[in-house]
């Protein structure tokens, strides 16, 4: 006897069809830039009839009648970062144009964007158009809160669903008390997430004009769309190693903002910055990032082959550990040449990723807080059974059951973690090439933890187009599963979804 279907898929078909028809509108922004620069508009009008054509296909399957509740949710946000990558991999594919233009290699490409990694296959950025280039940027904007804020302000009386599909994103459960209606809340969130990128341009392309014309309106818009997602992809070979220290450091303060709580954000436009100030989350973070920066620091000072000079020392791993722990994946200079010890601690930085309700990735501070806070309990009651010590955090307790799945989710992060690795040294041991180990490790975590680039051949002015053909395969289904959290996918896999 077969068991019935419990989950109203219909609902989660309907949304993602929502989704992609919505997104040939962000697609018409290259397209304008194709058409500006005289190239080729047919990547992006190609992509477009796609992202219409199956938007109205999945639409016509929604049946009004079934409501979007938490498993419909975890469906529909599955379907839509996956689907809304295939479509953004179209625009590189119909380009024809070096490495992205294999199938593969643009699924790679777009779901490294889309998930706001940063890590490429790119070889030769000469040989991309600026349209092609640009769409890369645009897809990681979207990544950082486009996509699902989109899907929840498109259902404007979704109520509990809606919720339950915003904190899936957002990781926080006072998303759905900042208004009364979620797509309020989604407009609210969008409107804080367009005005940093309008400041974020308005700052660089000031300070090109002031000091480096490198940095003319096109790329500051591209790099506005990145760093407030603190996603990393840039259209210059050499990142953001490419301009004027003035703006490397003005780049620092975006991409720390954009890996802050949009939430206490949105708090703190609103009158109420000591919720920010006195979050412990917040002085976590910022801790760990200025302890890792200030390590570096002194890491290089005291590397006899490097003579930067104080200030350049200083930007450098500032700016470094800035770009790893806020998950950006920028770089100010290739840390590959850097001594182990430093790009240890760059290593170290990749796990700690930046507040929740963020555009940031990784395994994000709050969870290490708690745990830390929860090891140092356990310490005290394994001395004093008898005592009764609530976790708390920023003077709130924590639930029992939100620490055990916090456990749960580092413990399934690293076994995951070190799965990929296994499979990045034995793959390209069939393939007859050499990853180190540490190189393996540093692809694995930078990956799934959707870093941006890693260290070796994958490393800031490197390319992961040097992993064979069916670890890059494995690379883009583990991005796709550590930017949504592991567990709305791997739930999908379970009998009970479906059908208890």
């Amino acid at each position: 006897m077969n068991a019935t279907i419990r989950v109203g898929w219909r609902a989660s078909v309907g949304l993602t069809g929502d989704v992609l028809a919505a997104l040939s509108v962000p697609l018409a922004f290259p397209l304008l830039v194709a058409v500006y620069y005289g190239e080729s508009s047919l990547p992006f009008l190609a992509a477009i009839a796609v992202s219409l054509a199956l938007g109205a296909a999945f639409r016509s399957a929604q049946d009004p009648e079934v409501n979007l509740g938490p498993r419909e949710a975890f469906l529909a946000v599955a379907l839509i970062w996956f689907l809304v990558a295939a479509v953004g991999a179209i625009p590189f594919v119909v380009a024809g144009v070096g490495t992205i233009a294999h199938p593969i290699n643009a699924m790679f490409e777009s779901m490294s964007g889309l998930t706001t990694t940063g890590a490429t296959v790119l070889r030769d950025f000469s040989l991309h158009t600026r349209s092609v280039l640009m769409w890369r940027q645009v897809i990681q904007w979207l990544g950082g809160l486009g996509i699902l804020i989109l899907a929840t302000a498109v259902l404007s009386e979704l109520g509990v669903g809606g919720a339950q599909l915003m904190e899936s994103e957002s990781q926080t459960q006072d998303v759905n008390k900042l208004t009364p209606k979620i797509s309020q809340t989604a407009q609210l969130i969008w409107g804080i997430y367009v005005g940093l990128t309008a400041v974020a341009v308005v700052v660089y392309f000031g300070l090109g004009l002031a000091v480096d014309p490198q940095m003319d309106l096109y790329n500051a818009v591209a790099h506005a769309f990145t760093s407030v997602a603190t996603a990393g992809f840039s259209p210059e070979p050499l990142s953001v190693g490419a301009f004027h220290p003035l703006i490397q450091w003005a780049v620092v303060p975006f991409m720390v903002i954009g890996s802050t709580s949009f939430v206490l954000i949105y708090f703190a436009i609103n009158g109420e910055p000591m919720r920010l100030l006195r979050n412990e989350e917040f002085h976590f973070y910022l801790g760990a990032m200025g302890t890792l920066a200030s390590v570096v620091a002194l890491g290089l000072f005291l590397d006899p082959s490097i003579t930067l000079g104080a200030e350049a020392t200083i930007r450098h791993a500032v700016f470094n550990v800035a770009s790893i722990v806020t998950t950006t994946g920028y770089a100010s200079t290739d840390y590959v040449q850097w001594a182990p010890a430093a790009k240890h601690m760059l290593f170290m930085g990749m796990f700690i990723g930046g507040m929740v309700g963020s555009t940031t990735c990784s395994i994000k501070s709050l969870r290490w807080l708690v745990a830390l806070k929860s090891f140092k309990r356990n310490l005290y009651t394994s001395i004093h059974p008898e005592s009764v010590r609530p976790v708390r955090v920023s003077g709130k307790s924590v639930d029992e059951g939100a620490i055990r799945d916090i456990y749960a989710y580092l413990l399934l992060s690293i076994v995951i973690f070190f799965l990929l690795a296994v499979v990045i040294v034995v793959d390209a041991e069939r393939a007859d090439l050499r990853v180190d180990e540490f190189e393996a490790l540093g692809a694995a975590a930078t990956t799934f933890l959707n870093i941006g680039p890693a260290f070796g051949d994958a490393g800031p002015y490197g390319t992961f187009a040097t992993f064979p053909l069916s670890t890059r395969a494995v690379m883009v289904v583990l991005m796709w599963i550590g930017r949504i959290e592991i567990i709305p996918v791997l739930v999908l896999f379970t009998k009970s979804f479906w059908t208890s």
